[in-house]
């Protein structure tokens, strides 16, 4: 039984990588999502996505690579701006010749002053309101970010502006951010707030300093509101040599917001449970999203429970998480509860005690030996329960220098938490452990209640008991001990808390136990032994008729 839920798939805040692959099952892959990209004409996102196939080692990565190179030689002017582009658009990219041989990054691009004249003739003859509003704001001077346009350093604003220009001529951004862009250019010229929509060009022009023209249409497309695009914006800059993992992470899952809040929560192991669940398509990717929980890899209980009997278990447990880890549970339960019965057959009364047992109650306290057992085996045995918060607050620090080179944000870690999910496991652990004993005590004391013997026998059971009814107090000694031990030596983190709490439970405990239980109990017990006592000298004082005596 015990073997049979450490089998289970289930976790409290943990998922396992056999549930992500039944449930990437039927749906997109990354290679999938990468021939779409080339078939559609996207070269800058697709090379990204092969790029994270290969490191990832995803089958299927060398076809990819190769569509991607036949369709570069069929199509060579594609190189320059990433991938297809209009009729219009083709126009702002023909003609550079600083970067023929491949893509060049949106930005480095677009700060070139020839560049940005084409872009800007481009879209005084757009039709599209936004587009208008937002090319009036290169006429205002009171910026608080971006140096003016008419300024010495204006070309970082112009070439923010075209940026977000040609995303809105060319239909690539999402409803949402579309219509939240329009809004902010237009309460800028109106109202002169002009500090929103700053933010949103510099988090397109820090995206363009990492990205071509195709990569930025492509995951702009996912992004539906300001907010997601400032946070993802923080994430590309902080990935470094990851980044076509996280860019393949948004372009499978099409989830962006997801995963700036699953990046968020586990600052520190995030992208990399992502990155390890990518070649589980996005129905993996959905379900690690979806639950909020770190991945958690046991390659020792997949080969122990076999392949087949593997997908079923994580078929069982995807379809009800809850169910699967009650039933991992039962299994915890009925194992302890199972060895404890063994034990007590293997170790039988003495026949002199066998009088003095009371039946049925060894089963109430294989039940509690059952209860300390799961208790102790999830302690042991479930992932990442006494993890740090990783949850961080970012803070961002920008300077803009002339030429829009952004500086990267900068992270402020957050402040210890005075309780942390280790100081609460262990007085969660004293706390049990000394409830456990408590409950303990109490069923000896009502066996002892139940037996079928004198007062006076019964109290002397009672005495024989003292150090099972102390027990309380001996293992929270024993706690403390060893926490100080533990922190001498550097083991564990210090904290006097934790450490007394295991003294403190055990003095509350056994107080309550001998103050309300036991003093009681042992009081009706003097009681009916002195009646008894009584009563048996009033019978021997009693004068005993002389028995009559007859003749043989």
């Amino acid at each position: 039984m015990v073997f049979a839920g450490w089998l289970v798939s289930a976790h409290l805040r943990a998922v396992e990588p056999g549930l992500l692959q039944r449930a990437g099952r039927q749906t997109a892959g990354v290679i999938d999502v990468g021939l779409d990209l080339a078939d559609r004409g996207n070269l800058g996102a697709a090379q990204l996505i092969s790029q994270a196939a290969e490191q990832k080692r995803i089958p299927g990565s060398a076809k990819l690579t190769q569509t991607i190179r036949n369709v570069a030689e069929q199509r060579p002017q594609w190189l320059v701006s990433g991938g297809a582009v209009s009729p219009g658009l083709q126009r702002v990219f023909q003609g550079d010749t600083s970067s023929n041989s491949g893509p060049e990054m949106l930005t480095d691009f677009m700060i070139r002053a020839e560049n940005r004249e084409k872009a800007l003739q481009y879209l005084q003859s757009s039709s599209l309101p936004g587009v208008q509003a937002l090319l009036q704001c290169r006429t205002l001077t009171n910026t608080t970010v971006f140096p003016p346009t008419s300024s010495g350093a204006g070309q970082a604003f112009d070439a923010s502006i075209c940026i977000c220009g040609l995303l809105l001529e060319e239909e690539k951004l999402a409803p949402g951010l579309r219509d939240a862009l329009n809004a902010l250019s237009m309460d800028a010229m109106q109202h002169g707030n002009f500090q929103p929509l700053e933010e949103v060009l510099i988090d397109f022009m820090s995206l363009g300093q990492r990205l071509n023209w195709g990569q930025l249409a492509a995951l702009v497309e996912h992004v539906e509101n300001t907010n997601t695009l400032h946070r993802l914006t923080g994430e590309f800059r902080d990935a470094g040599q990851r980044m076509p993992l996280l860019f393949s992470v948004v372009e499978v899952s099409g989830r962006p917001g997801a995963v700036c809040d699953y990046l968020v929560s586990f600052s520190q192991t995030g992208l990399a449970d992502l990155n390890a669940a990518l070649p589980y398509g996005r129905g993996g990717l959905d379900e690690l999203l979806q639950r909020g929980q770190r991945l958690y890899i046991s390659g020792l209980r997949q080969r122990l429970a076999g392949q087949a009997a593997w997908t079923a278990n994580a078929g069982a447990v995807l379809i009800s998480p809850r169910l699967g880890f009650a039933l991992k549970c039962f299994c915890y339960l009925a194992g302890g509860f199972l060895l404890a019965l063994a034990i007590h057959f293997a170790m039988p009364a003495p026949p002199c005690e066998r009088p003095l047992q009371v039946r049925g109650f060894h089963l109430a306290r294989e039940f509690l030996f059952a209860l300390g057992f799961l208790f102790v085996v999830l302690l042991l045995s479930e992932p990442f329960l006494a993890q740090d918060i990783q949850k961080v607050n970012p803070t961002f620090r920008l300077r803009l220098p002339a030429l829009g080179s952004v500086v990267p944000a900068r992270t402020t870690g957050a402040n210890p938490a005075v309780m942390n999910p280790i100081n609460i496991l262990t007085l969660l652990l004293f706390f049990v452990l000394q409830g456990l004993l408590y409950v303990a005590s109490l069923v000896k004391l009502a066996e002892i209640r139940r037996i079928n013997a004198l007062p006076r026998i019964k109290l002397r059971l009672l005495e024989n008991e003292d150090h099972l009814f102390d027990a309380g107090l001996y293992l929270g000694f024993v706690g403390t001990i060893i926490s100080l031990i533990l922190v001498s030596l550097g083991v564990i983190k210090p904290s006097l808390m934790a450490a007394y709490s295991s003294t403190s439970f055990g003095i509350i405990f056994v107080s309550i136990f001998k103050i309300f239980h036991l003093r009681p109990a042992r009081r009706t017990l003097l009681l009916q032994a002195e009646a008894q006592a009584e009563e048996i000298a009033a019978e021997s004082t009693t004068p005993v008729a002389a028995a009559a005596y007859v003749a043989p």
